[in-house]
């Protein structure tokens, strides 16, 4: 199936290059899941210093059944994302990690914990002279071994 996708550049002119990219790397995302229904990419160019090119935020919002997925910042603001090809390499390699995750929880391969063990402690017998109490603890697996309190 091919999913819808839309691309937007912001503060940047757009590139046939770069489209060309974010369209193979959306396709490679069809491998992860096939439940995709829309994806997003916003690419815009972001100024914080006067020295150095500018960084990019990579946004991407995937639309799935029942659940939104969007990666905001795929990274650390640092000057790697001067080159938006790298930038936008991250952000869809935490696109295919929250649809990794997506999945398993379709497929319920996430490991569910059931209610955890509770015991109880019965009442401690008298205290013995110049010592102090001893208790048992009862699980649901019967009687543990004696522990001093």
């Amino acid at each position: 199936m091919q999913m819808p996708l839309q691309i937007t550049f912001r503060h940047m002119s757009s590139s046939a290059a770069l489209e060309a990219r974010i369209r193979e790397l959306a396709t490679r995302l069809e491998r992860f899941s096939e439940q995709i229904v829309h994806c997003h990419v916003i690419i815009e160019a972001v100024s914080h210093h006067k020295r150095h090119g500018e960084l990019h935020d990579v946004h991407i919002d995937i639309t799935l059944p029942g659940e939104q997925i969007a990666i905001r910042r795929a990274g650390p603001a640092d000057h790697a994302h001067e080159d938006v090809y790298v930038a936008v390499r991250d952000a869809f390699l935490a696109a295919r990690r929250k649809l990794e995750d997506y999945e398993r929880r379709r497929r319920l391969d996430v490991k569910n914990h059931g209610e955890p063990t509770r015991g109880r402690i019965p009442a401690s017998p008298p205290a013995r002279e110049g010592r102090s109490g001893t208790g048992q603890s009862r699980g649901s697996r019967g009687p543990a071994a004696p522990h001093k309190s």
